[in-house]
């Protein structure tokens, strides 16, 4: 199965949440992924969707989503070129001069950041691309891990004039 980045213009009311996470879990469809905040526009959001499946399951989220009252418009941003960004904060154990001094080198070469230092842990902040994270958390695993949060995929189209308007469909 292939992910796919979809993304989703809707108007910005009460419940549009609740209605697009409702047709992927009636259908049996997984989110990977899911942020969601306003454009520009206060009366429009932008929900970004990473979700997995064949052609067939991805037209058939496209034809669900745009049957939905308040979804303005829906593109697969997959297969086409795309600026994606994610973000990761991880609390790791760093208890010897050694650990601490490995694990800034790592965060340094992922062009992250030590956001706090305490005795026995520090705290790190990276942000890039999915495959980006999936390698700093790879690396940061022979380190004790205490916690982790992604934020999870926001993306736009390269394409130019790509989701220009945001009349509805």
């Amino acid at each position: 199965m292939t992910k796919h980045t979809i993304s989703v213009l809707v108007e910005n009311k009460f419940g549009v949440l609740a209605r697009v996470a409702g047709l992927f879990s009636g259908r049996g469809y997984n989110i990977c992924s899911l942020t969601v905040n306003q454009t520009h526009d206060p009366e429009i959001s932008k929900m970004t969707i990473v979700t997995e499946g064949d052609d067939a399951i991805i037209e058939q989220i496209d034809k669900q989503l745009n049957k939905l009252i308040d979804v303005i418009s829906v593109t697969d941003l997959s297969g086409s070129q795309f600026i994606e960004s994610e973000l990761v904060l991880v609390k790791v154990k760093a208890e010897t001069a050694q650990q601490r001094a490995e694990i800034m080198q790592i965060t340094e070469l992922f062009k992250g950041q030590i956001v706090f230092v305490n005795q026995t842990e520090l705290g790190i902040q990276i942000e890039g691309g999915a495959d980006k994270l999936d390698n700093f958390v790879k690396l940061i695993e022979k380190f004790e891990i205490i916690e982790i949060a992604r934020s999870g995929r926001v993306a736009i189209s390269r394409q130019e004039g790509a989701i220009s308007s945001f009349k509805r469909k």
